[in-house]
C-alpha cells in the first residue's frame, strides 16, 4: 500500500467528523433568532413621538421572556446606596415593571404588546427631549442565542424639522416579521410565474408555426436542394 493511500485512508474518520462539525455549527447558526436594532441613528426633533427599532429574526413569541431597554452609557446615580440597575423600560412577566425605570422616563415609553408574539420588541417614546439623546440598548437576558442583544441610536437635534412622519416611517409594523400568512409576496410570485408561462407560450407557438411553414415547403417543392445526376 502506498504511503498516499495509507494517509488517505487514516484521514477519512477525521475529514468525516470535521464535515459533521461543519455542517453541525452552520445548522446551529441559521437555527438561531437573533436580537436586531437599527445600523442608522433615529433622528427626531424635541417633542417629538419616537420609536427605537428592535425586533428578533426569525419570527419569534418573546411574551413570556424579559426584554430590557436601557442606556449604556448613562453613568449610575453616586447616591443610589443600592446601586440598583435603572432600565429605560422593563418587561418581565408578561407585564411593566415601572418600578425599576428611570424617572425621567416615567410614563413615556411603550412597548407594542400585540406585537411582542411577532419578536417586535421596539420601545416608543413620548415627548423626547435632547437630554434623550444616546444609545439605547435592547436585551432579552433569557434568549438562547448568541445575539441577544443590539443597539439603537437616537438623535434629538432641535434643528431637525418637526414632522408628523417621524413616527410612520418607523411603524412597527414595517419592522415587524412579516406573517407568513401574508399573501401579498405571494401574489407577486403567482404574477411572475404567469408572465414566464405567457412568454414560453409565445416562443412555442412561434416555433412550432415555423415549424408548419418548413412542412409546406418541403412538401410543395419536394426536389428542393436535390442536386440532378448527370
Amino acid at each position: 500500500m502506498s504511503v498516499g493511500s495509507s494517509l488517505s485512508t487514516d484521514s477519512s474518520p477525521l475529514w468525516a467528523f470535521l464535515l459533521c462539525s461543519a455542517f453541525s455549527v452552520r445548522t446551529l447558526v441559521q437555527g438561531e433568532v437573533l436580537v436586531i436594532g437599527s445600523n442608522l441613528p433615529i433622528i427626531a426633533a424635541p417633542g417629538d413621538d419616537v420609536i427605537l427599532p428592535c425586533h428578533l429574526e426569525p419570527l419569534f413569541d418573546v411574551r413570556g421572556l424579559t426584554v430590557e431597554w436601557s442606556q449604556p452609557d448613562l453613568k449610575p446615580d453616586p447616591s443610589d446606596r443600592l446601586s440598583r440597575v435603572e432600565y429605560v423600560h422593563l418587561y418581565r412577566d408578561r407585564k411593566e415593571v415601572p418600578d425599576m425605570k428611570l424617572a425621567s422616563y416615567f410614563r413615556r415609553t411603550e412597548l407594542f404588546m400585540d406585537d411582542l408574539k411577532h419578536g417586535n420588541i421596539s420601545l416608543k417614546i413620548l415627548n423626547v427631549s435632547e437630554e434623550d439623546s444616546g444609545r439605547y440598548r435592547c436585551f432579552i437576558p433569557k434568549l438562547r442565542s448568541s445575539v441577544k442583544a443590539a443597539i439603537v441610536q437616537l438623535v434629538v437635534d432641535p434643528n431637525f424639522a418637526k414632522t408628523s412622519t417621524t413616527e410612520t416611517l418607523l411603524d412597527p409594523a414595517i419592522l415587524q416579521t412579516p406573517d407568513p400568512r401574508d399573501t401579498t409576496s405571494g401574489n407577486a410570485g403567482r404574477s411572475r410565474v404567469s408572465a414566464v408561462i405567457v412568454v414560453v407560450a409565445f416562443i412555442s407557438v412561434a416555433a412550432l408555426a415555423a415549424y408548419f411553414c418548413l412542412r409546406r415547403k418541403q412538401n410543395k417543392y419536394p426536389n428542393d436542394g436535390i442536386q440532378s445526376q448527370p
